[in-house]
């Protein structure tokens, strides 16, 4: 997929957004079990001799890809899985609001999830300064775009992290069976930075696509004709976002001239991460589920099907 010229100064401004000041990692809800994406080191990352860590409610330095099972409650299941791809600048993953507290959601609508821990930009755990984790080998300053040195030289880290997307969609497929969910209604929902990550993943082979895409603030401009088959997608942004509402439009368009499903919520407030509260974009959740609930991902199927 064509990287747009606004790619490198949205990334920086993602990097911006969810620079922290140092806090001790949060305790998240155990999933039922970690799946690695690849059965060994992950392709590309043979020279990344160093270890993920967490801070406050994020983690970095992801080297070994992985999805966090949280299955829904057996009594409520629909066969239906949802991916959940978190956001934080290619940089870092926001795992709480943006991660695990979907999952739990999706649970709550009889949707199995799938956390997707995507690899990430090389940020130095002890920084001098003692305050964010700072980039290390970035060029222009932008995560997500080819690394000048250190071990991620030349590496594009943001295909890196498509790359780990479309393979989750494939795992998923292939072991579909296994998590009691139906090979045809494997989607995923991504934010920010993982909702770049979700849009690679619809231009990718087919097997490697999800059959149904929940874009939240996320998108950039640029967007190509999408492939031949390729699936629904609900988009919702804030009007108020400065980084990525075009991109969202954008792809709004792309996807209705070519005729495809396509559902766009634009809130009047928001921000990006929509972390002004106190309007719609509060309850965007209860957005998705109606779009989900329309296209049947929601039903369980008839036997045999």
């Amino acid at each position: 997929m064509p990287i747009s010229k606004t790619l490198p100064i949205a990334l920086f401004a993602l990097a911006f957004i969810v620079a922290a000041q140092p806090a001790p990692p949060v305790r998240l809800a155990p999933p039922a079990r970690e799946i690695p994406l690849y059965p060994g080191v992950a392709p590309g990352s043979e020279n990344w001799g160093y270890e993920e860590y967490a801070r406050g409610i994020a983690a970095y330095n992801v080297v070994r890809p992985v999805l966090m099972y949280y299955p829904a409650d057996k009594s409520q299941v629909v066969g239906t899985a949802m991916i959940v791809a978190p956001g934080g600048g290619f940089r870092s993953l926001m795992m709480t609001y943006e991660g695990v507290d979907i999952a739990k959601r999706l649970n709550q609508m009889g949707v199995d999830a799938f956390v997707l821990k995507y690899r990430l930009t090389y940020t130095d755990p002890n920084p001098a300064s003692g305050a964010a984790p700072a980039g290390a080998g970035r060029a222009g300053g932008a995560p997500g775009m080819a690394a000048a040195t250190g071990p991620q030289a030349g590496q594009n880290i943001r295909e890196l992290a498509i790359a780990d997307g479309q393979q989750a969609v494939r795992l998923l497929r292939q072991h579909a069976a296994e998590y009691g969910v139906s090979p045809n209604r494997i989607g995923m929902i991504g934010f920010s930075a993982g909702g770049m990550t979700l849009v690679g993943t619809l231009y990718g082979a087919a097997d490697a696509r999800p059959d149904f895409a929940v874009v939240i603030y996320g998108a950039m401009t640029g967007n190509p004709p999408p492939p031949p088959g390729a699936p629904p997608v609900f988009i919702a942004d804030a009007a108020d976002d400065q980084v990525t509402l075009a991109g969202c439009l954008d792809l709004y368009e792309v996807w209705r001239k070519a005729n495809l499903p396509v559902e766009l919520h634009v809130f009047q407030s928001g921000g990006h991460g929509f972390q002004k509260k106190g309007g719609g974009a509060d309850h965007f959740m209860d957005r998705v589920e109606e779009w989900m609930k329309l296209n049947t991902w929601l039903t369980k199927p008839a036997p045999g099907r």
